[in-house]
């Protein structure tokens, strides 16, 4: 083994490029199964971001069902998610550019089904005894994006495809599911303020011979309960996951009540941004193939019809998008050293088949930072969570007593989590000579509904100091410089990491994707989903309006002196673009090294190749010229506002 040569932290050199991370990393999501076949949404950076959708056939032989040109993405509740549905080999899916839904059968040219109109649409359901498909519709034939009004609608599928309403009155309605006979149909509904994670409402209806639905039902859930993914086994038995405990668990729907099918510390679901989460699915012979979440990471297990249950022994950290048919399953699967992809277990066998991978890994792991779960001590009494990811490059090692700068990963939501799985965008950082700690802070999903709602008020305060804790507590263990920590986030997590900035004086740079400055703005310009999640995170708005300004980095831009570098989507719906503009400005006329690159037509998160590798760069670049180290790669440099005061801070 050749000697590893002694360099700082940050100067390594890495096979893992900006280039290679986001040119060759194809993003995976919503599996389907049709007969032996297997679909999922592709997205492709080196085409725009286009989501398109890929049939697997019997023989292992890839299809492009989506046509160049056409994007099967759908902006309901603006996150979007369940785009298509795949039926005996046609597919229905919603077209991004004018929102409409496509059918699509084999050899095929896409034929609308929905009329020219500003309306969206999302969970596409087929109800082939009566030829339509049942959907989510959000209207937005109004002013203002928050008062969309969101129903559940058929659409006819002969000529004229009439809409009609099936169910209205809820600010909400999602997972719209047909009972295998198609005389049942259960669907989850929700208002404001309430979240989908808060309170969530499963309802069942009788559908006529005609279509039409009667004795229209409340069998679960409410303003304190949150219901998720409701599906039908094959013998018509309707199931549902809730978290009335707790935790999310499993639960089947019986004449006296809701009958509890594993009930455990641990959860089965989580939050539901996206209209489109499957953790759960029926094997043969009655019994339950589920995920659910424990000790940081995924486990999958048997539920049989008597009650008694049996772990599936599975090599991955994290399992999403399951599907089954008979005894075999397919999921997405990730680990900590093997990127995402898509797997298919047998029962029989117990083996795991990997099908398709997001991208083919040819790098040596021993450049891989391996993950390590910790708790950590933080405001309150109380413990957080976190990963942290030791520097790792086989090549190089640090002078003697030199500490890595420290990159405090915050991820959005901000209700989501963090999971010990393989992130080139971590290793990106960490094959460089970063430590990198990703937190998991109170409020986070995978740790029960108690630690989720730790963050009921205290948005800007409880995430804030878990990750002040989080650096901190590195920090003491002579796992971080305390001269070099920084902070960087996307949506929530720039908020937070702004916040940080503004209001602690522990990390010494930052960087912001499409985050959030002022809380104010966005309790009164977001879109509709969104618009009164602040109720909960910080308190009614106006009456709460003294809190919102203090609590707003944009207002006390004075108090923050550390060089931050801001990424923006000039079409951003969110999180509109003026929140980081605003904040540029404050800062640049304060005297704070800053930094602002836009990117015209991207919106909430980076879908082009080009803009997520310009911004890698240039974050890397920045931290370079603020840290006062000389990156290995070869950079394009970034106008830096005030660059003449950049300086290593004092501790």
């Amino acid at each position: 083994m050749a000697e590893r040569r002694i360099q700082p932290y940050g100067t390594w050199a890495s096979p893992i490029t900006a280039a290679l991370l986001v040119e060759r990393t194809r993003g995976v999501s919503e599996l389907q199964l049709d007969g032996e076949d297997v679909y999922w949404l592709e997205a492709r950076p080196s085409e725009g971001g286009r989501m398109v959708v890929v049939q697997r056939d019997r023989a292992g032989v890839l299809h492009d069902r989506t046509p160049e040109g056409m994007n099967a993405r759908t902006r309901v509740h603006e996150y979007g998610g369940a785009s298509y549905g795949v039926y005996q080999g046609v597919v229905y899916f919603s077209n991004f550019a004018d929102n409409r839904l496509y059918q699509l059968a084999p050899g095929g040219e896409p034929v609308a089904v929905s009329a020219e109109a500003p309306m969206r649409y999302a969970n596409p359901v087929l109800d082939g005894q009566r030829q339509r498909l049942i959907a989510i519709r959000e209207d937005h034939t109004v002013d203002r994006p928050s008062d969309v009004v969101n129903t559940l609608v058929a659409i006819d599928l002969a000529a004229g495809h009439r809409q009609v309403v099936l169910a209205s009155g809820h600010d909400f309605y999602a997972w719209p599911r047909l009972s295998p006979d198609g005389r049942q149909l259960a669907w989850l509904c929700w208002d404001h303020p309430n979240m989908p994670w808060d309170g969530t409402e499963l309802w069942v209806a009788d559908v006529a011979a005609d279509g039409s639905l009667s004795a229209q039902r409340q069998v679960a859930g409410g303003s304190q309960e949150s219901i998720a993914q409701p599906s039908w086994s094959p013998s018509g038995q309707l199931h549902f996951i809730s978290d009335r405990t707790g935790w999310w668990n499993l639960y089947r729907a019986e004449a006296t009540g809701a009958v509890p099918l594993l009930p455990l510390a641990a959860e089965f679901s989580g939050p539901q941004w996206s209209c489109e989460m499957s953790t759960y699915a029926f094997l043969a012979g009655g019994r339950i193939l589920a995920i659910y979440q424990a000790d940081g990471r995924a486990h999958l297990v048997v539920i049989k019809p008597d009650g008694t249950s049996r772990e599936v022994a599975q090599p991955y950290a994290a399992l999403a998008s399951l599907k089954v048919r008979g005894q075999v399953a397919v999921m997405l699967a990730a680990s900590a050293q093997e990127p995402p992809a898509v797997v298919r277990w047998d029962e029989e066998s117990g083996r795991f088949e990997r099908l398709w991978e997001t991208m083919a890994l040819d790098i040596d792991r021993a450049f891989l930072s391996v993950p390590e779960a910790i708790t950590f001590p933080t405001t309150g009494g109380e413990s957080a969570h976190a990963f942290y990811y030791p520097p790792t490059n086989p090549d190089f090692r640090a002078p003697a007593g030199e500490r890595p700068p420290l990159l405090t990963f915050i991820h959005g939501g901000p209700t989501s989590a963090t999971s010990p799985v393989l992130d080139l965008a971590i290793q990106f950082w960490t094959s460089r000579g970063f430590a990198v700690v990703n937190v998991n802070y109170r409020g986070s999903t995978g740790f029960g509904r108690a630690y989720r709602r730790r963050l009921i008020g205290q948005w800007g305060v409880a995430d804030v100091d878990d990750c002040v804790s989080a650096a901190r507590y590195l920090v003491a263990k002579g796992l971080a410089d305390p001269k070099r920590l920084a902070i960087r986030g996307g949506s929530a997590g720039g908020y937070t990491t702004l916040a940080a900035l503004t209001f602690r004086d522990v990390f010494r740079a930052g960087a912001s994707y499409f985050g959030v400055s002022d809380i104010t703005a966005l309790a009164k310009e977001t879109h509709k989903f969104e618009s009164r999640y602040m109720d909960s995170l910080v308190g009614p708005y106006p009456a709460a309006e003294e809190i919102y300004r203090a609590r707003s980095p944009v207002h006390f831009a004075s108090r923050l002196t550390r060089p931050v570098i801001f990424f923006q989507g000039e079409d951003d719906k969110i999180v509109l673009p003026n929140q980081a503009e605003g904040m540029v400005a404050e800062l640049q006329r304060g005297g704070v090294p800053v930094a602002y690159i836009s990117f015209p037509g991207e919106g909430h998160g980076f879908r082009r190749a080009e803009s997520n590798l310009r911004a890698l760069s240039a974050e890397l670049y920045f931290y370079g010229q603020v840290f006062g180290f000389e990156p290995a790669d070869r950079l394009e440099p970034v106008e830096i506002h005030n660059r003449d005061r950049l300086r290593e801070p004092k501790s």
